[in-house]
């Protein structure tokens, strides 16, 4: 006789599996009430019961904004936008000969320069922009320069590890048909390689000048400029109704960035 096709799973299942399966559950649990005691053993729990009480104070204090602070935060948020921008460029630039490199079919050595390329990706987009323009303020000094490298390494490995996926993605027919005429290395890059990835390299500088955004707004917490500068200002003298002023602005800031972002993308794709 056909089984029913309405028997459930969990008939034909066998004692052992039974076993492996609460097995599995009961690992699970214990896994996560560790854990849970790890992260919360150092916590003080009447500040937690008291936090409701603490965020309605900040939160009343907040209100209402100070609107006159906004004339001083337009040449920061200039600088934002200048991080974000040139940072971006320099990560761009240099993203491009590092996507070349890592993709398995323009790297001209799969055994040195291949792994090579990879480090430089994977060092890229395992270090935070804040990091980096932790140890850049420490190097070079406070100020703008420090913030548009930092956002400029931090770029790199995000443009080049979507760009070299691209690279290795595309027709290889089309690559076939333009060596086949005796183009040299170069050409065939040039005529075959570039005008397939170019949609997807416009639309990934574009997301990332969008991500940079958001990220050069708090650089100036560790003293890169922009308005992460005004904003720690502000939080060191308690001056709650000028951060109001200021997360609007970056609220606003990061919504025109996105449009432009998706604007720019439905063109290019």
């Amino acid at each position: 006789m056909i089984a029913s096709t309405n028997t459930k799973t969990w008939q034909f299942r066998t004692p052992k599996q039974y076993i492996l399966r609460w097995a599995g559950w009961f690992w699970l649990v214990a896994l996560t009430v560790f854990c849970w005691n790890l992260m919360t053993e150092d916590t003080i729990w009447a500040f937690v019961a008291d936090a409701p009480r603490q965020a309605s104070d900040i939160g009343g204090r907040m209100l209402p904004p100070r609107w006159g602070y906004l004339n001083q935060l337009w040449q920061p948020l200039w600088d934002t936008l200048n991080i974000a921008t040139l940072g971006t460029l320099i990560g761009v630039i240099i993203a491009i000969p590092v996507a070349f490199l890592a993709a398995e079919n323009t790297t001209p050595s799969r055994h040195f320069v291949r792994p090579l390329a990879l480090l430089i990706i994977v060092t890229s987009r395992s270090i935070n922009s804040l990091i980096w323009a932790l140890l850049l303020v420490a190097i070079i000094g406070p100020g703008l320069l420090a913030g548009i490298i930092a956002i400029g390494l931090r770029s790199i490995g995000f443009v080049a590890k979507l760009l070299y996926e691209a690279i290795e993605e595309i027709d290889e027919s089309q690559v076939e048909a333009v060596r086949a005429t005796g183009a040299s290395g170069t050409q065939v890059i040039d005529y075959a390689i570039i005008p397939q990835v170019l949609p997807a390299f416009w639309g990934i500088s574009v997301f990332r000048w969008d991500i940079n955004i958001r990220e050069s707004t708090i650089l100036g917490l560790v003293g890169a400029g922009g308005l992460g500068l005004q904003l720690q200002s502000s939080l060191s003298t308690l001056a709650w109704n000028q951060v109001t002023v200021i997360f609007l602005v970056i609220l606003a800031t990061v919504v025109v960035s996105e449009w432009v972002s998706a604007k720019v993308r439905q063109a290019v794709l």
